[in-house]
């Protein structure tokens, strides 16, 4: 029997965030996972990703220097020791997460647990089964990729987005099932790397809810890397055979022109399913929407007042930074302090090539709100930072409001967009005005020059590019 003032069950960026400030706060604390410290964004997401698409990156560079004077010959891809390298950064990082849990008092115990009731669970160990007895818990068991009937993972020939981040071979052929983020992010490195990828989308464009004049730039760059993009595409099933695997797809709706498209292996990446079955929920009374998404308050409260959810498991976005910043609030909440989950600009990342970052209202966003939206761009092929380091593809685009100046929204497709994106979020989480951001100095030659001279745009006088005077009023010229 354990007795503890809180658990929190799961140990990502979620988990182990609220985990840690609840010690911070004075709180007895058990941590819960039945895997790995860290959550699938250490051990299976985001960092093994990014690491694997940086190689990517670099492999591209390699063979590309040429183009600039450096000319390397016989570059080539070690796979396995590319993966062995991509899991001594994933090592260290939960190493360093289990060292911090540690530190700040944490108890940790591995293994899969069920609720018993809303102040009791049972923890099926190696060594045995533990029952825990505690005042609060907050839930943070994340999400699963979603299964599509017909296409059993085996990690072989048919994987999900843990297959592909570990893979000892390159396939010949790849077949990307899903043109959001995961499979355009993951399709890009084995494309980078060698790898003839093809990408099927059953929606009519790429990265549904992205502002087409950004998707459009990342379509164009997987095109010229020699990716076959096929949206309106509807997969129909598949039949692994001694080679690879062969899929049937429609082309233009579910009962279009049938094809087949012989591949050495697939990757499903069609969203997320939350971790919220086989948790024993029913005995706690815990209220869950339609597509099993627990539902929660301003502290991250379900309709169970010990009980809080946090990350993934607690709806959309499905985001890590969203999942920490939950932590913090339902610890605080939990203590006693005045808090709620009161985010007004929730940045997004997108690790295509070139990247995507995101924060606030698109353009179709604000004007169907009814804003007087200004609309202004700048074009990274005007900036001499980007020219200089021979990455310029993309742009800012920025939206404000005509009639108060404020700063609505910041949408960036281009190089080390994942980095430009927090000074848009300052600044709209502060209630900036587009203003602000064009008078505020920025240091040259930088990328982050294209924020101010977006702003510059916004406000129709940019002095890098040319623009034509709007056409009516509140409106601004587009390059």
């Amino acid at each position: 029997m354990i007795s503890t003032e809180v658990v929190v069950l799961g140990s990502g960026p979620a988990g182990y965030v609220c985990a840690i400030r609840l010690a911070q706060l004075g709180k007895k604390v058990t941590v819960v996972d039945r895997a790995e410290i860290g959550g699938v964004c250490l051990n299976r997401g985001c960092i093994p990703s990014k690491a694997l698409i940086h190689a990517g990156t670099t492999f591209e560079k390699a063979n590309h220097a040429a183009d600039i004077g450096i000319e390397i010959k016989g570059a080539s891809v070690n796979l396995p020791k590319l993966m062995t390298w991509k899991e001594s950064v994933v090592k260290k990082l939960t190493t360093g997460v289990s060292g911090l849990l540690k530190a700040n008092g944490c108890q940790v115990v591995a293994g899969d647990a069920k609720f018993t009731s809303a102040t009791s669970m049972e923890v099926k160990t190696a060594g045995g089964t533990e029952t825990i007895q505690f005042k609060q818990c907050v839930i943070a068991t994340g999400s699963r990729p979603s299964t599509l009937p017909g296409f059993t993972v085996d990690q072989k020939k048919i994987w999900d987005s843990t297959g592909a981040l570990s893979q000892q071979t390159l396939p010949e052929k790849l077949l990307c099932i899903g043109g959001g983020y995961i499979g355009l992010e993951l399709g890009t490195f084995y494309a980078k790397v060698g790898t003839q990828v093809t990408v099927v989308e059953a929606g009519p464009g790429l990265l549904g809810g992205v502002d087409p004049e950004l998707t459009r730039v990342v379509a164009r760059n997987l095109t010229k890397r020699g990716v076959n993009v096929q949206t309106s595409t509807f997969v129909k099933g598949c039949k692994v055979t001694a080679k690879g695997v062969d899929v049937t797809v429609a082309e233009g709706s579910p009962t279009g022109t049938e094809k087949t498209i012989s591949v050495d292996a697939v990757l499903v990446t069609i969203g997320r399913t939350p971790n919220s079955d086989g948790l024993g929920l029913e005995k706690t009374g815990v209220k869950l929407d339609s597509k099993g998404f627990i539902l929660v308050d301003a502290q991250r409260r379900t309709n169970v007042p010990n009980l809080y959810a946090i990350g993934d498991i607690a709806g959309q976005p499905l985001l890590a930074h969203k999942g920490s910043k939950e932590g913090l609030v339902a610890a605080e909440a939990i203590a006693g302090k005045k808090v709620a989950y009161e985010v007004q600009a929730m940045p997004a990342v997108i690790f295509t090539d070139p990247e995507i970052a995101t924060v606030g209202l698109t353009e179709a966003e604000a004007k169907a709100k009814g804003y007087n939206a200004q609309i202004g761009q700048f074009p990274f092929v005007a900036n001499g930072r980007a020219l200089s380091v021979a990455d310029s593809d993309g742009m800012v685009k920025m939206i404000g409001d005509a009639k108060s100046g404020r700063l609505l929204g910041v949408h960036i497709v281009g190089p080390e967009a994942s980095n430009l994106i927090s000074e848009a979020a300052l600044a709209i989480e502060m209630g900036a005005r587009v203003e602000d951001l064009a008078l505020t100095v920025h240091p040259h030659p930088t990328l982050p020059e294209a924020m101010m001279e977006a702003a510059e745009a916004t406000l129709g006088h940019a002095i890098h590019i040319f623009q034509k005077k709007a056409t009516s009023p509140g409106a601004t010229a587009r390059v």
